[in-house]
């Protein structure tokens, strides 16, 4: 019998179509899902080279095995760095909280060179100071973004399926989301939005605006000859 986190062919279905996406020049940015599905995009628009990321979450989703599978929404970011995917020296995760995230967890993104800013630094910085980091952290490089709705504040996003209080607000998002303008970036997602736990409607609202943000500072990236 198959473990609840056996989605290798899931994975392998999603890949396939990102693979004909990126082929047709294609700047995808995507809706979730859980946060597996940024493994197999990035399997298809990072096989020529690995990509640095932008990736605002609660958590760091660099873990390893659960329940049976290495494969799920807490570990695509380890497996995309093994995978010659994702170079951790030009990652950064931006709001990382909760008791969720046990120290392998962190050991994993720190030890492979990502750059952590946990929401008590984020809160002590400021977002222009976050911004600044970022950048420097992507540098000139092909960049993904990826957010995770779990990175607000439930207050803001309570539609998802592992919230952690004391996040950023949506405020705060977007600000962040447009400091990443004039980066070389080549796709992006929203991730962990589930309606109906918030049949307010208000956490698909919050999503639907992310994907917004993100759009609008790709489009440049892609009219000005980047997102290569």
């Amino acid at each position: 019998m198959k473990g609840p986190f056996h989605l290798e062919d899931s994975l392998d279905q999603i890949a396939e179509f990102f693979h004909k996406v990126h082929d047709a020049g294609v700047t995808p940015l995507s809706a979730g899902g859980d946060h597996s599905v940024t493994l197999p995009i990035l399997r298809a628009i990072a096989g020529e080279r690995p990509v640095g990321m932008v990736h605002f979450d609660a958590h760091c989703d660099t873990g390893d095995d659960t329940l049976g599978s290495k494969f799920h929404h807490g570990a695509p970011f380890r497996r995309a760095v093994e995978e010659g995917l994702l170079d951790p020296r030009r990652t950064i995760q931006i709001g990382i909280r909760g008791p969720l995230n046990d120290p392998d967890t962190w050991k994993f993104s720190l030890d492979s060179g990502m750059r952590v800013v946990p929401m008590e630094e984020l809160h002590d910085m400021g977002v222009k100071a976050v911004i600044e980091e970022a950048r420097r952290v992507a540098g000139d490089g092909p960049t993904y973004v990826s957010f995770d709705v779990d990175g607000l504040d439930p207050a803001y996003a309570p539609g998802t399926g592992t919230p952690e209080v004391g996040g950023f607000t949506t405020l705060e998002a977007q600000l962040m989301i447009r400091g990443l303008a004039g980066l070389n970036l080549v796709g992006g997602d929203v991730v962990e939005v589930s309606p109906p736990f918030d049949p307010s409607g208000g956490t698909a609202l919050v999503g639907a605006s992310m994907m917004f943000e993100i759009l609008s500072v790709l489009a440049p990236a892609r009219a000005q000859g980047k997102g290569d």
